[in-house]
């Protein structure tokens, strides 16, 4: 099996890592030349065995899976081309909802199906083509190609397939809505454990959003909010991939996990305020900052 992985971030190279170790001819799309890909784990370093470049030329693949950030979706357009053909399932897995939809308007003519996935694993991008995974191991994908996705990372990664799509997209969203954005703006990880304030303001954040995937059609319950504010805590010292991107000085994607929220609310009237409050902000650090000038 021929597997490509579009971005190499985080969640890209682990992914990597698995096709790799499942045996299969593994291409890695950069933006960016790098030397070698290697995932750390419990001390040790698994250097991935994968052909990386910035400018892919073919031949076409069994399965293409898109790990770059959202911000960077239109960026991969050239890789689909040259790597996507009829008999390709292309995985997008990526933050936020209705990845597949924005990435399909960007599919080269008589592609194969297009499927979201969410990924439940934390990694670190601590160099480049460097990661520290620290834990997780799980794919999601709507069940008509979970069959397909499995053997293409089976030796290193889980794959469930998903009935009520609508629900567990908007389920990883709200795992989604507290520390990255929290983490963001304070420019630190956080324990939310040890700080009630921030224990209440992550309700508030949660309860709006639950309100909003229930009018978006959702089955979640309310109880959600006290369920995800408990397994934040247990994290421990958190960092996220929106404070990755804070400290490196590139574009976060807060539109598209708390402007998703706002949006959304917006629609189908749903007040948000705490989420805007914080999308506001969210805003203002990833504008580019104006030089103080003395007169």
């Amino acid at each position: 099996m021929r597997v490509a992985v579009v971005g190499a971030g985080a969640i890209g190279v682990v992914i990597a890592e698995a096709a790799a170790a499942s045996g299969h001819d593994v291409v890695v799309c950069v933006r960016t030349p790098v030397d070698g890909l290697s995932v750390k784990r419990k001390g040790e370093v698994v250097e991935v065995e994968a052909t990386i470049t910035a400018a892919p030329d073919g031949p076409v693949c069994d399965v293409v899976l898109v790990t770059t950030k959202a911000t960077d979706t239109a960026s991969t357009a050239p890789a689909l081309a040259a790597l996507c053909g009829p008999g390709t399932l292309t995985v997008c897995v990526q933050n936020g909802l209705d990845q597949d939809a924005r990435l399909a308007l960007l599919m080269p003519a008589g592609a194969g199906p297009v499927a979201p996935a969410l990924a439940y694993i934390a990694a670190e991008r601590v160099g480049p083509g460097r990661v520290r995974h620290f834990w997780g191991d799980l794919l999601m994908v709507p069940s008509a190609h979970a069959e397909r996705l499995l053997p293409a990372v089976d030796q290193g990664l889980r794959v469930r397939g998903i009935e009520d799509w609508r629900t567990e997209s908007w389920r990883k969203l709200l795992a989604n809505l507290v520390t990255n954005p929290i983490t963001a703006i304070l420019s630190r990880r956080i324990d939310l454990g040890l700080s009630p304030a921030l224990a209440e303001l992550a309700r508030g954040v949660l309860t709006e959003a639950v309100a909003v995937a229930q009018a978006d059609g959702a089955a979640l319950e309310d109880t959600e909010v006290d369920t995800l504010v408990a397994g934040i805590a247990r994290l421990g010292l958190a960092g996220s991939s929106m404070l990755y991107d804070r400290q490196a000085g590139r574009p976060m994607e807060h539109r598209f996990l708390t402007g998703e929220v706002v949006r959304r609310g917006a629609a189908l009237g749903v007040r948000t305020p705490v989420n805007t409050t914080l999308l506001t902000l969210l805003d203002a650090i990833d504008q580019p900052e104006v030089p103080v000038t003395q007169d």
